[in-house]
C-alpha cells in the first residue's frame, strides 16, 4: 500500500502544548503498552505498520515539521516537503510527483491519502487497504471513504451515495451545513467526508499537469510558491463524475480541540498533577517541573507548558484560537531531527536553553555571526568539534564557542546540555557547513 499522510496546521486550538513548530499531531499524550506516551502521528504510524508492515508511507508536510517527523518516526518514512502552504491540492500533487519521480512508484499503482491525526482503531487502517484495492480495480477515478455519522455535525462536508451498499457511486456532495440541514442529509443516507480517498497515481499526476504547468517533481517544487491555493475537493473531487464511496462504520474522531482530545485520553492526569475528590470531568496535562493542583473543579481542562498555561471550561476551549492568534512570543519548546530543546530563560541579549540530543545524533556543523555560545554538559557522554578540533566531553565539561567559530556536538549516549547564547539573538543567525558525521 502506498499511503500519503497529510500533516499540516499549527494546531493552535491545542495551545499551549502546540505552537508553530510543534503541531498538535506531535504532542505525546496517548498512553502506550509500555507505560510511555506517543503522539497522534506515532499512533497512526504504528497502527498502519500493524495492518500492513510493508506499506510505503510518505508524509506530506511543511518544512517546519520535518524535524519533528524525523525525530518521532522511522527513517524509512518518505517526506514530501512543501516549501510553503498552498492547501491540499498542491500538497497532494507535489507528494504524488514525489512518489513517481523520487520514489519510483509506477503510474499504475494506487495511492491512499488521509490526514495524519485521526483517532481511530485498527479497523480504519484495514479499510484504507481496501480503499487502495478498490482503486486498483479501476471502476472509478476516485474512491472515497465515507464515514457513518454519529451526530449531525457542522464541521464536515457530506457525501450522499446512490445507495446503502458498502461500495456505491456518489450521487452528490454537500458543503458543511448547519445542524438542521445536517439532520436532513443524514436522513438521506449521507456520510461524513473526512478527506480520505484513493486513486491510481497516473490519475492525479495527469490532473496536476492539466492544472499546473510543470515538468517533473523538481520543477513543481521550484515553482511551488507561485501556485494557487486550492483544496483537493474544489480542484478535483467536485468536478469528477467517476467516483465511488466506501462506507466506514467504526470509531473515527477528528481531534482538533481540547474537548475532543480529552475524550480520547486514557488518563485524566499527565505530568506532576493532583486533584481532590471534588473534581469531576477534569483533565490536567502538565509539562512543567512544578506541580499543578486542581480542587473542586468540573468540566475543566488545565494544560501547562513552557508556552503558557490554559485553564478552561471544556466547551469554551473550542474558542481558543482567536486568543492564541494574539500571542507573539519566543518558541519555548521544539523537537529537532537530533533531539529537542526547551527555553529556560530569555532576555534581550541572552538566551538559555536545555538541549537534549538522542544517542547517535548530532547538530549541524554551523557558526553564528552575532553571538557567542557556551555549552555545559549536565548529563551523558559525547564529542564536540570546534573549528575542526574534536574533543570528548562528559558531565561537567564546559565548551566555549566564540562568534564565528564552527561547531557541533555529537551524542554517544543521550546527552543533555545547557546552552547559553549572548549577543544579538536571532534564529536567522546560523551558517551551516558540510560535515561528515561518522557514528562510533
Amino acid at each position: 500500500m502506498n499511503i500519503i499522510l497529510l500533516s499540516g496546521g499549527s494546531g493552535k486550538r491545542l495551545w499551549p502544548l502546540s505552537n508553530d513548530i510543534r503541531s498538535k499531531q506531535f504532542i505525546k499524550i496517548f498512553k502506550t503498552e509500555d507505560g510511555g506516551y506517543e503522539s497522534m502521528v506515532q499512533r497512526v504510524y504504528h497502527q498502519l505498520r500493524r495492518v500492513d508492515a510493508n506499506a510505503a508511507i510518505t508524509v506530506a508536510t511543511s518544512k517546519t515539521q520535518v524535524s519533528s517527523i524525523r525525530n518521532q518516526l522511522d527513517d524509512d518514512v518518505g517526506i514530501s516537503v512543501e516549501p510553503c502552504r498552498r492547501d491540499t491540492f498542491p500538497a497532494i500533487a507535489l507528494a504524488t510527483a514525489y512518489l513517481h519521480d523520487v520514489q519510483g512508484v509506477s503510474e499504475n499503482e494506487s495511492v491512499v491519502v488521509c490526514p495524519v491525526d485521526p483517532y481511530v482503531e485498527d479497523d480504519y487502517f484495514v479499510m484504507l487497504k481496501k480503499l487502495g484495492e478498490q482503486a486498483d480495480k479501476g471502476k472509478a477515478k476516485l474512491v472515497l471513504m465515507g464515514i457513518e455519522p454519529t451526530y449531525p455535525s457542522e464541521k464536515y462536508g457530506y457525501i450522499i451515495p446512490e445507495n446503502k451498499n458498502e461500495i456505491s457511486r456518489v450521487s452528490t456532495f454537500k458543503e458543511k451545513p448547519d445542524v438542521e440541514t445536517a439532520k436532513k442529509y443524514i436522513s438521506q443516507g449521507a456520510l461524513w467526508n473526512g478527506g480520505i480517498f484513493a486513486y491510481k497515481l497516473k490519475y492525479v499526476l495527469d490532473k496536476a499537469h492539466e492544472l499546473i504547468d510543470f515538468i517533473d517533481y523538481n520543477d513543481l517544487f521550484s515553482k511551488y510558491n507561485t501556485l494557487t491555493k486550492i483544496s483537493f475537493d474544489y480542484a478535483v473531487v467536485e468536478k469528477e463524475t467517476e467516483i465511488q464511496v466506501m462506507r466506514f462504520v467504526g470509531e473515527w474522531k477528528d481531534i482538533g480541540t481540547w474537548n475532543t482530545l480529552t475524550e480520547s485520553m486514557a488518563e485524566t492526569c499527565i505530568g506532576d498533577t493532583m486533584m481532590n475528590d471534588r473534581c469531576s470531568n477534569v483533565h490536567i496535562i502538565n509539562e512543567l517541573n512544578v506541580p499543578v493542583l486542581a480542587m473542586g473543579l468540573h468540566d475543566v481542562v488545565i494544560s501547562a507548558s513552557p508556552e503558557g498555561i490554559l485553564v478552561s471550561d471544556k466547551e469554551q476551549s473550542s474558542y481558543i484560537k482567536s486568543f492564541v492568534d494574539k500571542i507573539d512570543q519566543q518558541i519555548m519548546f521544539a523537537e529537532k531531527s537530533w533531539g529537542s530543546f526547551r527555553v529556560l530563560d530569555f532576555e534581550h541579549d541572552s538566551l538559555t536553553i536545555k538541549v537534549t540530543l538522542n544517542p547517535g545524533h548530532c547538530m549541524n556543523y554551523h557558526s553564528h555571526s552575532n553571538r557567542d555560545e557556551v555549552w555545559t554538559v549536565i548529563c551523558g557522554n559525547g564529542r564536540t568539534i570546534v573549528d575542526g578540533a574534536e574533543k570528548t566531553v562528559e558531565t561537567g565539561d564546559v565548551i566555549t564557542m566564540p562568534v564565528g567559530s564552527r561547531h557541533t556536538i555529537i551524542a554517544d549516549t543521550e546527552l543533555k546540555v545547557i546552552e547559553v547564547q549572548t549577543g544579538k539573538i536571532s534564529v536567522h543567525d546560523k551558517q551551516k557547513y558540510p560535515f561528515m558525521f561518522v557514528k562510533d
